[in-house]
C-alpha cells in the first residue's frame, strides 16, 4: 500500500510471496520520535551535570536516528517552549509535574551525533522510509504525521549510523569531548552481560559521559523510570517517570 503496489481491499493471497519474504527477513523496527519530548529534559539536565554547552551525542539502538536529531525539533512544555521555531515538527505531551524553566533556558550545541544499531534504517531512501511507516498502526494519523516530519528533518542532515554490537562499537565512536549517551527501548532486549559491557565502556570513555536511560519505574506498574548516570563513577540520578511512547512525563529533578 505505501509503495502504491497494493490496497487495503486486496486479498492477502495476492501478495503471499511478498508477505512471506517480508515477515521472514524483517524484524519489527520502530522509531517513535515522540520519545524525544520526554528525553529532552533529561538531556538538558545531563548537560547541566556535565557543565557543558557543547556535547557529542550517541544513541544506543537508534533505528533510523529520528531521536538523534532531538535538537532540531520544537517542544512545548508548561514552563515554555524549546527549540527552533522553524522546525516542521512540534512535540508536546502531558506533564504530571512541570519541567523546570531553568532547563528550558539551556541551549547546548551538538558537536557530533552517532547511533549504533544491529540493523539501522536509512530513511534517506524511499524503502527505508516505507519500512518505518509500515510499522505504524492503521488509523494512527497523528503518529504517521510526526514520523513524516521527523524523516524530513533527518533527510536534511542525516546522523551517522553504525551497524554492529553496542558494546563492541561504543569505544570507536567516543572522542575526547563531553558526551551524552542515551537509550530508551533497547536495553530490555540485551543480555545482562551486554548491558554490563556497555557500562564498562562508559567508565573507560576518554571524556566525561552522561548516560540517559529508560528503565524500570519506581513505585509504579506502568511506564519508564528515567535515570541519568555520570561517568566515570556511575553516579546516578533518578529523573522521573515517562510513558513508553512519550505521551506523558513526570519529571522530578
Amino acid at each position: 500500500m505505501l509503495g502504491g503496489e497494493a490496497s487495503w481491499d486486496d486479498p492477502l493471497a495476492e501478495h503471499a510471496d511478498f508477505l512471506r519474504e517480508f515477515v521472514s527477513t524483517r524484524g519489527v523496527q520502530t522509531n517513535e520520535v515522540q520519545r524525544s519530548w520526554v528525553l529532552l529534559p533529561c538531556v538538558l539536565r545531563a548537560c547541566e551535570l556535565l557543565g557543558a554547552d557543547e556535547v557529542d551525542v550517541v544513541e544506543l539502538g537508534p533505528s533510523a536516528g529520528l531521536n538523534l536529531v532531538w535538537d532540531r525539533y520544537r517542544y512545548a512544555y508548561a514552563e515554555g517552549d524549546w527549540g527552533s521555531e522553524d522546525s516542521p515538527l512540534r512535540l508536546t505531551g502531558s506533564e504530571e509535574s512541570p519541567v523546570p524553566a531553568r532547563l528550558l533556558a539551556l541551549e547546548p550545541r551538538v558537536t557530533r551525533r552517532v547511533g549504533i544499531d544491529r540493523a539501522p534504517i536509512d530513511v534517506t531512501t524511499d524503502d527505508g522510509a516505507r519500512l518505518l511507516e509500515c510499522f505504524v498502526w492503521a488509523g494512527q494519523d497523528e503518529r504517521m504525521e510526526r514520523l513524516e516530519h521527523a524523516i524530513e528533518v533527518v533527510r536534511a542532515d542525516p546522523p551517522r549510523l553504525v551497524r554492529g554490537d553496542l558494546a563492541d562499537e561504543l569505544p570507536s565512536v567516543f572522542e575526547n569531548r563531553p558526551t551524552i549517551v542515551f537509550q530508551t527501548a533497547v536495553f530490555p532486549y540485551l543480555s545482562a552481560e551486554t548491558r554490563a559491557a556497555v557500562r564498562a565502556e562508559l567508565e573507560r570513555a576518554p571524556a566525561p559521559v552522561a548516560f540517559v536511560a529508560a528503565g524500570r519505574p519506581r513505585d509504579r506498574d506502568h511506564g519508564w523510570g528515567m535515570r541519568i548516570e555520570l561517568y566515570p563513577g556511575a553516579v546516578r540520578e533518578f529523573a522521573g517517570h515517562a510513558d513508553f511512547h512519550g505521551a506523558w512525563l513526570d519529571y522530578s529533578l
